[in-house]
C-alpha cells in the first residue's frame, strides 16, 4: 500500500475521533446549557461560543500550520480539546454556566485546527487521488454517527453529575488523537513563493469559482448547523426522551458522512457543481419534511436529508476550492474560506435557541429556504458561465510546478 494511503487512513481516524466529540457535544450541549443557563434563551450560548472560537482561530490556525507544519497545528488543537473537556467536566459538577462557556471556547480552538484534516488529506495524496482522499477522511465521521450519540447516552449519568461524563469523554478522545498524529507523515510546509507564484489574497478570492465554493460552503454549513442545533431543543420542548434525540442526531451524522465513501467518485463522474446542486436540493427537502410534521419520524428523516445535503455541498465546495489556489497560497486561501464559514456558523449556533423560542420551529425552517435557493442559483450560474471558459485558477502546468516546488522545499 502506498504511504499516502496509510496517512489518509490515519487522518480519517483522527477525523472519526474529532467528529465523535462533535456529535457527542451536539447531542448534549444545548440541553446541558438549558440545565444551568440563567435563562432558557441562553441554552445554545455555550455551543455558539464554541463556533465563535472556531471562527476566531481558523485563520491563525492555517497560518500557524503553514509555518510550523500540520502536525504541530493539529496537536495544539487536540491539547485545547483536552483542556476544554476537563473544564466542561468540572463545570457540570459545579453547575457553572461561565465555566461551560469557557470549556466550549477551548473546544472551538480544537475545531478550528481539526477542520483542516480534509485539507491535510489533499496535501498527502497525489492529484488523481485528491478528491477521494478528502471524501475518505470525511468518511471517518461515520464512526461518530454511532459512537458520539451512544457515548452521550451512556455517559449521561456515569459520573454522578448529568453530562459530566460526556465532557470527560471529549478529553479522552483528544488524548487518543495526539497519539495517532505522531504517526502521520505530513509533507513539509511549502517554501515561500514570490511574484506571480504567490498572488494577493484578493486576487484569489475574486475568482468566480472560488467565490462559489466559499458561498456554498457557508450556506450549506450554516443551514445544517442551525437546523441541527435547533432540533434537540425542539424535541426537548415536545418532551421526547433524550434517547430519541440522541438517535436522531446519530442518523443525522450517518447522513453527513456515509455518502463520503462515494462522494469523491460522484464528483469525478458527474462534476463538482452537479453534486453541489444535488446537495442544495437535499437540504431543501429537509425543510419540506420539517414543515410537514413534528413526529419522531419527521425529525429523523429531515435530519438524514440535512446531513446528506451538507455532505454533497461541503465536500463539493472543498474540492472546488482546492482547484483555485496554488500550493504556496493554500494557507491564506483555506484560512479565508474557513473564517467566513465559521463566522456564519457561529452566528447560527448562538442564535438557534433564541430563534426557536421566539419564533418557533416552523419559522426557523422557513427562514433558511431563501439561502438554499441562493446557493442553488449561484451553482447553476457558475456552471453556465464557466462551461466553455478556461478555469480562472492556476493552469495545470502552474499547479504541477507549484506542487513540485512544495515537495522539494525542505
Amino acid at each position: 500500500m502506498a504511504r499516502f494511503k496509510i496517512d489518509v487512513a490515519l487522518l480519517a481516524t483522527c477525523q472519526a475521533l474529532f467528529m465523535t466529540s462533535t456529535s457527542l457535544l451536539i447531542s448534549i450541549s444545548a440541553i446541558a446549557g438549558l440545565m444551568i443557563a440563567p435563562r432558557e434563551g441562553l441554552a445554545t450560548i455555550p455551543l455558539g461560543i464554541q463556533f465563535l472560537s472556531t471562527m476566531l482561530f481558523t485563520f491563525p490556525a492555517s497560518l500557524y500550520m503553514q509555518r510550523a507544519g500540520r502536525r504541530a497545528g493539529f496537536i495544539v488543537g487536540a491539547i485545547a480539546a483536552l483542556a476544554g473537556g476537563l473544564l466542561g467536566t468540572w463545570s457540570m459538577f459545579e453547575q457553572s454556566f461561565v465555566g461551560l462557556c469557557a470549556a466550549t471556547f477551548f473546544i472551538g480552538m480544537f475545531t478550528a485546527c481539526a477542520n483542516y484534516y480534509r485539507f491535510a488529506a489533499a496535501d498527502v495524496a497525489d492529484e488523481t487521488y485528491r478528491s477521494r482522499a478528502i471524501s475518505l477522511v470525511m468518511a471517518g465521521g461515520i464512526v461518530a454517527a454511532f459512537a458520539g450519540p451512544n457515548l452521550a447516552i451512556h455517559s449521561k449519568d456515569a459520573l454522578g453529575a448529568v453530562f459530566a461524563g460526556g465532557y470527560l469523554t471529549v478529553a479522552v478522545l483528544a488524548l487518543l488523537t495526539i497519539l495517532i498524529l505522531l504517526f502521520v507523515h505530513f509533507p513539509p510546509p511549502p517554501a515561500k513563493a514570490i511574484g506571480k507564484e504567490n498572488r494577493p489574497l484578493a486576487e484569489i478570492a475574486l475568482q468566480p469559482r472560488y467565490m462559489t465554493a466559499v458561498l456554498c460552503a457557508v450556506i450549506g454549513y450554516a443551514v445544517m448547523n442551525l437546523l441541527m442545533t435547533s432540533t434537540p431543543l425542539a424535541m426537548e420542548r415536545l418532551e421526547y426522551p433524550f434517547s430519541n434525540t440522541a438517535h436522531v442526531i446519530q442518523w443525522h451524522v450517518v447522513g453527513m458522512f456515509l455518502p463520503s465513501f462515494f462522494t469523491g467518485h460522484l464528483i469525478r463522474r458527474f462534476g463538482v457543481l452537479s453534486i453541489m446542486l444535488v446537495g442544495a436540493v437535499f437540504q431543501a427537502l429537509c425543510v419540506v419534511v420539517n414543515l410537514n410534521g413534528e413526529s419522531y419520524l419527521h425529525f429523523l428523516a429531515a435530519l438524514v436529508l440535512l446531513g446528506v445535503g451538507w455532505n454533497f455541498l461541503f465536500i463539493g465546495a472543498t474540492t472546488l476550492l482546492a482547484e483555485n489556489y496554488r500550493a504556496s497560497e493554500k494557507a491564506k486561501a483555506q484560512g479565508l474560506n474557513d473564517l467566513l464559514v465559521f463566522s456564519v456558523v457561529a452566528m447560527t449556533a448562538t442564535s438557534a435557541g433564541y430563534l426557536l423560542i421566539e419564533y418557533g420551529w416552523q419559522s426557523v425552517n422557513s427562514g433558511v429556504l431563501p439561502f438554499i435557493a441562493l446557493a442553488a442559483a449561484v451553482i447553476v450560474w457558475t456552471h453556465r458561465s464557466t462551461k466553455n471558459a478556461p478555469a480562472s485558477g492556476p493552469s495545470k502546468s502552474e499547479k504541477e510546478r507549484s506542487e513540485k516546488e512544495a515537495s522539494s522545499s525542505g
